[in-house]
C-alpha cells in the first residue's frame, strides 16, 4: 500500500498522484487539509523523511509569515503547529514500505515505488 498525503488543489501533488496511478500503485489517498495527521503520525513521517520538523514547513504560506517567521521551536512544538495548521505541511508526502519522500519534484516518488 502506498500512502499519499495529498492536496488536490496543488499541481505538484496532482502530478505525483498521476505518477502513482500510472504505475497502478495500491493507494491510500489522504487529503491532509481535511484529515490532518496526528502529532504521532506527523512525527513518524518526519522520522521516515530523515529531516527536522522545521524542514517540512511551507515557509511561503501567509500563516507562516504572519505568525511563525523567525520563531524558534523544538521539533515537537513545530509538529503541534503543523497539526493545528495543516496548510503549513509541505506536500505531497508519499509513504511506502516504511520509507517516505516529498514529491518535489513529482518524479521523486520513483525513489520509493
Amino acid at each position: 500500500m502506498t500512502k499519499i498525503y495529498h492536496n488536490p488543489r496543488c499541481q505538484k501533488s496532482r502530478n505525483t498522484l498521476s505518477i502513482l496511478e500510472e504505475r497502478q500503485e495500491d493507494l491510500e489517498i489522504i487529503e491532509y487539509l481535511k484529515t490532518p495527521p496526528t502529532h504521532a503520525e506527523l512525527s513518524e513521517i518526519i522520522s521516515m523523511l530523515g529531516i527536522k520538523a522545521e524542514d517540512l514547513l511551507r515557509k511561503g504560506e501567509s500563516i507562516y509569515k504572519e505568525q511563525y517567521k523567525k520563531q524558534r521551536h523544538s521539533d515537537p512544538e513545530w509538529i503541534d503547529i503543523m497539526v493545528a495548521n495543516p496548510k503549513l505541511i509541505e506536500r505531497p508526502i508519499i509513504i511506502k514500505n516504511g520509507k517516505a519522500v516529498i514529491g518535489r519534484p513529482p518524479e521523486k516518488v520513483l525513489e520509493i515505488i
